[in-house]
């Protein structure tokens, strides 16, 4: 959860839509002597920069019940501690990939990967800088007389960057008009140079409404800027264009919580990058171009801070790949960013960080790089890997590539999804939570909707055909498994299933307090390829039965609404979302136009299924699908994911004849 990849899509956030300002605190706004600093809160969280105190003392966090943002469906991911996460996951998926060692050593003694030495001769760049030009690895994939691993061994010859050590900015150099002249891009290509943060007239010594270095950058398009800080201050780097506009912005791209700012000029023109101290809701100024229009004192103290802009040098690698193929990359040494492109160029999986703590233990993925992706392809074609990175020098990537797990499967065998209704005893470790906890069952939540337990048999009834037209079929409808299998069982018709093989387990029951977890639902892993075919997810109901609230169903029942299909509808989309983690989809963007069973919380009406007339169970409510959709900009991720052909080949059937 690396923000220096979501950071690059910033100005497409701001501009295209009003995503994360939806997401701001729904409570009272919070006041500031020297503006809205509810306003302040929201510009923080469409730049990508978390508002809530970042917890440095690892394990902390989950002893609070906070749930993994990436298999959780939260009622305002806005107070993600992002920051911990990323920790989490760094360490997480070295602890996964040493674990995985001994497996993977053993299996290249057997069969030695591919070596593919980067053609591109050393000290040039421009031969596979681009998706057409990209260097062909041979005898790459799934095939019986192919390999499925290879081992890419590459350089970085960008454009040489020669920093020169500058002085210090002088105060006031708080906005855009005030910008220092270092002269990068106009002179130089690269400098270093000190500063401090609360030494200017809106520091915490002056007027205290917060003190922002700004300098001026002179770039031309396709360009590579890379910022850097140094010390001990927790800093923000943002960079704005002429018109004041963000355009990217990092908060702990670096090591711990220093800034690691690594964005692709987009047009030539003038751009101004802003170092603050990192507070919660102050970061920004009102007024890009007015000094004094901060909100408040953030974190005061000196920064070290280096910055380059120069043509980079990236470095393409195409395979060819067959639908259902599962592939996964990782990438060490100087490439810090790897990128995968379908047939037409569309990025499709992009990363700056590893994610793979949240695999299935058993997933054969490769990961513990600086950058991980993995990612299912629809359809037979041609994919690139992207591996960018900053500054000169080598890197080494794993790439590999597998059939989905369910087709190593006895000829036939199809994935079962177990709905548990009953309630269950559960031992909540197995998603970050406090041990074995005792849930209570659906029933005893339909009284909170105005229902009896007379009607619980029609509310199962909906559920079970939600879930069942969502994942089945729509998936033999639309996908490109052409033998996709799944089946659906329930507590209330079926002996439980949990615990024979292929059987997935979804409770529908419990609240936050019984379960030890604060979440809505969560899986216990986002599995692309479907390689543990026995895990359990959760979908818990207090939230959803709550008398008010945004994640609440009662918010949307009115005297107007068909209220038991409503209710089941909306429980079966919640389910389904929770399934598709088990089946490797990620989640998507919840506030974009387009509709996504895999949507993130922040924007429940949609995922609900609710009409434009914001009312449950009535002629208008939307029908939500897996489909593509772009990835959440919250997590760290780019690019458009396909979630129906995720969730449909995680569920081909056992062995063809």
């Amino acid at each position: 959860m690396r923000k220096r990849l979501a950071s690059i899509a910033v100005a497409g956030l701001i501009a295209g839509s009003t995503v994360v300002i939806a997401q701001a605190p729904a409570a009272a706004a919070p006041t500031s002597p020297h503006g809205d600093l509810a306003a302040g809160i929201k510009r923080q969280l469409a730049a990508g920069i978390q508002v809530v105190p970042k917890q440095t003392a690892a394990g902390k966090l989950a002893a609070t019940g906070a749930a993994n943002p990436y298999t959780a469906l939260l009622r305002d991911p806005s107070k993600v501690d992002k920051y911990y996460w990323s920790e989490q996951a760094k360490a997480a998926g070295q602890a996964r990939s040493q674990q995985k060692a001994p497996l993977r050593n053993s299996l290249a003694a057997a069969t030695p990967p591919l070596v593919h030495d980067e053609a591109e001769p050393k000290g040039t760049h421009g031969s596979n800088d681009s998706h057409a030009t990209a260097e062909l690895i041979k005898g790459f994939g799934t095939g019986k007389k192919l390999n499925n691993r290879v081992r890419v061994l590459g350089e970085f010859s960008p454009e040489v960057a020669t920093p020169s050590a500058q002085s210090p900015s002088t105060e006031d150099d708080g906005s855009i008009t005030l910008a220092h002249e270092f002269g990068l891009g106009s002179v130089r290509n690269a400098y270093t140079t000190t500063g401090t943060i609360g030494d200017g007239p809106h520091g915490s010594a002056g007027d205290a409404s917060g003190d922002f270095d700004f300098s001026a950058v002179h770039a031309s398009a396709g360009q590579q800027l890379t910022v850097a800080t140094s010390g001990d201050l927790d800093t923000v780097v943002v960079l704005y264009d002429a018109t004041g506009t963000v355009v990217a912005a990092d908060d702990d791209g670096g090591p711990g919580l220093l800034s690691l700012l690594d964005f692709t000029i987009p047009a030539s023109g003038d751009y101004y990058l802003m170092v603050a101290g990192y507070g919660l809701g102050t970061v920004l100024p009102e007024d890009p171009f007015d000094s004094g229009s901060g909100l408040g004192a953030g974190k005061e103290g000196a920064y070290g801070l280096s910055a380059s802009l120069v043509f980079s040098d990236l470095d393409f690698y195409a395979v060819d790949l067959v639908a259902g193929d599962v592939l996964g990359a990782s990438v060490t040494g100087l490439g810090t960013r790897l990128t995968v492109r379908d047939p037409g160029g569309r990025v499709v999986f992009g990363s700056e960080q590893d994610a793979s703590f949240i695999y299935a233990p058993n997933a054969p993925l490769p990961g513990g790089g600086n950058a991980v992706v993995s990612y299912v392809t629809p359809r037979d074609g041609r994919y690139t890997l992207e591996v960018g990175g900053s500054g000169t020098g080598q890197y080494d990537v794993t790439v590999e590539a597998y059939r989905p797990g369910p087709e190593a499967l006895e000829q036939g065998t199809t994935q079962t999804l177990f709905l548990d209704f009953d309630g269950a005893r559960i031992n909540t470790a197995i998603f970050g939570g406090p041990g074995v906890r005792t849930l209570s069952p659906l029933q005893g939540f339909l009284g909170k909707w105005g229902l009896t337990a007379a009607d619980e048999d029609k509310v199962i009834d909906q559920v079970i055909a939600a879930v069942r037209e969502n994942i089945l079929a729509d998936a033999k409808a639309r996908g490109t498994d052409p033998r996709v299998g799944l089946t659906i069982l329930n507590s209330r018709d079926n002996p439980d299933a949990f615990g024979k093989p292929n059987v997935h387990r979804i409770v529908v029951g419990g609240t936050i307090a019984e379960s030890g977890i604060d979440t809505i639902g969560i899986a216990q892993y986002i599995d692309p390829g479907n390689y543990a075919t026995e895990d359990t997810a959760l979908v818990l109901l207090d939230v959803l039965s709550d008398p008010t609230g945004d994640a609440s169903l009662n918010t949307y029942i009115t005297p107007a609404s068909n209220k038991i299909k409503f209710i089941g509808r909306a429980l079966g989309n919640v389910i389904s979302h929770e399934a598709g983690h088990l089946y490797g989809s990620f989640h998507t963007d919840p506030l974009n136009a387009t509709p996504n069973l895999m949507d993130a919380g922040g924007a429940f009406p949609g995922l609900f299924g609710v009409g434009p007339d914001n009312i449950g169970g009535t002629a208008d409510d939307v029908d939500y699908d897996f489909g593509e959709d772009v990835y959440t900009p919250d997590e760290g991720l780019a690019g458009v994911e396909d979630t129906l052909n995720t969730t449909a080949w995680a569920l081909v059937k056992g062995k063809a004849k």
